[in-house]
């Protein structure tokens, strides 16, 4: 009878082994993640760009991730009741960050401007800021936020857009899928998707705080969408349209989320 070979006894490890097994076995995993990553990276470099039309500038593979992302946000993640959080107007920034003057350099005297709002019918409506200051006033005070990666505490004070469509009998318009808006002299433009358009905290503002906004800001009337970043707050409206159709988008032209929604 063949006699048991005794057992071995495992050496226990000391607190320095284990501390270089653990290091090993963190930097190995780190390794293979970041190969993974560049592999990801450079195959994502290296495929094609994405047919240039309302979107363009992004590859391909990313953009229908975008698309995707927004279906995603726009079906399960958006509600209308869902409010930005706002803070006490003492909280605002005496002095507003300012990006860019795209499609509102210099000043616009309101007399100079008329807003003009595109019908299905054809019909073009010409309004001015004293109209739209004559609608219930709303005022806002919440984190504007700019896909660079600042943000700032800010009050704006205009109309909500969704009482601008209800005393101006746009209810038509408003069953369609997008807005389009536009600088008068078409340099900047964006597409907002309705639901968002109608959003409660969608303002047409003509105030920034509780002054009547100048040249920086959009002087006389710009957008402010808290559900959206800065990109989508087009400043100096000059014309309105409605379709089913996602209208052009300066941003989303040079590979920017078209949706860029919070």
């Amino acid at each position: 009878m063949k006699e048991k070979k005794p057992k071995k006894i495992k050496k226990e490890l000391t607190i320095e082994q284990k501390i270089k097994r653990r290091n090993f076995i963190s930097f190995t995993v780190f390794g293979a993640f970041a190969a993974s990553a560049f592999g990801g990276w450079k195959w994502l470099y290296n495929s094609p760009e994405e047919v240039t039309g309302i979107t363009g500038g992004a590859r391909a593979p990313l953009r229908r991730a975008l698309n995707k992302t927004e279906l995603f946000f726009r079906r399960l993640a958006f509600n209308e009741s869902h409010l930005v959080k706002t803070y006490p107007r003492s909280m605002a920034a005496k002095v507003i960050r300012h990006n860019t003057d795209i499609g509102s350099e210099g000043k616009l005297p309101p007399e100079k401007w008329k807003l003009q709002v595109k019908k299905r019918s054809g019909e073009v409506l010409q309004i001015s800021l004293d109209e739209i200051m004559a609608l219930p006033k709303t005022e806002i005070t919440y984190d504007f936020k700019c896909v660079e990666g600042w943000d700032q505490i800010q009050h704006w004070a205009g109309v909500k857009f969704i009482d601008f469509i209800e005393h101006f009998k746009l209810h038509d318009e408003a069953k369609l899928d997008y807005v389009g808006m536009e600088t008068p002299d078409k340099q900047y433009y964006v597409g907002i998707d309705m639901p968002s358009a109608l959003h409660p905290q969608t303002l047409l503002a003509y105030q920034m705080n509780d002054v009547l906004l100048n040249g920086n800001h959009g002087q006389p009337l710009r957008l402010i969408i808290p559900v959206k970043y800065g990109i989508k707050n087009l400043k100096r409206i000059g014309t309105i349209t409605f379709s089913n159709t996602r209208p052009r988008d300066y941003w989303a032209e040079q590979g920017y989320d078209y949706y860029s929604g919070l």
